[in-house]
């Protein structure tokens, strides 16, 4: 079988992982990063041989009608390690239900062409990556990460709904000028972020994704077989729309959340390095996603969208290094 060039290898380091009120799934990782491009999708990165724990929230099960479990038959009674080989691929056709179970609740409970998005995320196999659990018979993707140029796609129905959802949800008068302007006459400059998982992901495969998002983005502004598709990779800014908790009347309660709360709960831990590098945001209500833990009680979903400047991807890997590895 024929690879396609090789360009950079790296390696994961291999170091434990906890993931402390989750008790349920797989994972970690460990191994060589490998941009290897072959016919029939060979890995580009595999995780392996590394101890966790797991998930009871968030766990997506892909039509299985059980979950991955060890030999053990009572989880709740099972503290031990469970090993799993996460794996690194080309998005791919066939991976179109598990990346679409992934977006479901993308843009809250907006009815939308769903189908034409994950199919624009499917068809850019050179930038974009999906996880998957090594020999997993039911092919489950456990995490997609992408960058769309809206300019490209800006006649395709699923964009033009998608920018209308953030037109629509963007009720900050200061940020609504900004949005026009990043959706309208300079989406060719703009790449859209997409980057869902399930919760319980170990974090330290998070640099290794990113890694490969941004460098493949690099790549593809030369490798590109027409000038026109290398300049469409060469994004001057990237636009994230992601999930977060804020807590209820937080003015009201600053005393409060000084002393026993913190103001904002970030689900992914990059999304708060993102919002410190963005040039602006604004955050909205959900209405599909209602807090049910007794944790989050006094708090509830936001939609945050983000807008960060291309230059700031190198510092931006750089936090996200420095926040996974310590």
């Amino acid at each position: 079988m024929l690879l396609k060039s090789r360009r950079q290898n790296q390696s994961l380091r291999r170091r434990p992982l906890t993931f402390s009120p989750f008790p349920r799934l797989l994972a970690i990782a460990s191994s060589s990063r490998r941009r290897e491009k072959q016919e029939d999708q060979e890995p580009k990165l595999q995780t392996k041989d590394l101890p966790t724990s797991s998930v009871n929230d968030g766990y997506i099960n892909h039509g299985k009608e059980e979950t991955k479990q060890s030999d053990y038959s009572d989880v709740d009674e099972f503290e031990g390690v469970v090993q799993a080989d996460f794996v690194f691929f080309d998005p791919k056709p066939s991976d179109f239900h598990g990346v679409k179970v992934l977006l479901q609740a993308y843009l809250d409970n907006k009815q939308w062409d769903l189908s034409g998005f994950v199919d624009l995320i499917l068809g850019q196999p050179t930038v974009g990556t999906v996880v998957k659990v090594e020999n997993d018979e039911d092919d489950g993707v456990y995490s997609v990460v992408s960058a769309l140029n809206l300019g490209r796609y800006k006649d395709s129905k699923c964009i033009l709904e998608l920018k209308e959802y953030l037109l629509k949800v963007c009720q900050d008068v200061d940020e609504i000028t900004n949005l026009k302007s990043l959706v309208g006459e300079h989406a060719q400059d703009v790449g859209l972020v997409v980057s869902q998982r399930v919760v319980n992901l170990p974090p330290q495969l998070l640099p290794p994704l990113y890694d490969a998002l941004f460098d493949e983005v690099n790549w593809a502004t030369e490798d590109e077989p027409t000038e026109e598709l290398r300049r469409s990779f060469r994004f001057k800014h990237y636009l994230i729309i992601s999930k977060i908790y804020k807590i209820k009347n937080a003015d009201q309660s600053r005393g409060k959340i000084q002393s026993r709360e913190e103001a904002v709960i970030y689900i992914k831990p990059e999304d708060e390095i993102f919002y410190e590098l963005s040039s602006w945001s604004f955050s909205f209500p959900l209405h599909a996603q209602q807090v049910t833990t007794d944790e989050l009680k006094n708090y509830r979903p936001m939609g945050l969208v983000m807008a960060v400047e291309a230059s700031k991807v190198s510092k931006f890997r750089k936090q996200l290094h420095s926040l996974i590895d310590e």
